[in-house]
């Protein structure tokens, strides 16, 4: 059976649209366990900006503990020499 070029070139046309969902839902399918572990990877590890900014965050928070310390140490001080005098 031969066919008219026209109807051959439709049913290859189509075809090919056809195959061309097949072919992305594959590499989706076959991607999709490496995108996984990748992204389980990336939440499992800190990276370098998280890291610096954490240390930062902590740094200003025990300025701040030291700061109430001292504070409270100056209070107890002067609280002490008030007695005494």
């Amino acid at each position: 059976m031969i066919l008219h070029p026209t109807l051959r070139a439709t049913a290859i046309l189509a075809g090919a649209l056809s195959l061309a969902g097949c072919v992305s839902t594959a590499k989706t399918v076959v991607t999709a366990p490496f995108k996984a572990v990748g992204q389980g990877v990336d939440w499992a590890t800190t990276s370098q900006e998280e890291a610096d900014r954490n240390r930062g965050r902590e740094m200003r928070k025990q300025e701040e503990r030291d700061r109430k310390e001292r504070k409270r140490a100056e209070k107890e001080a002067r609280r002490q020499q008030q007695r005494d005098d």
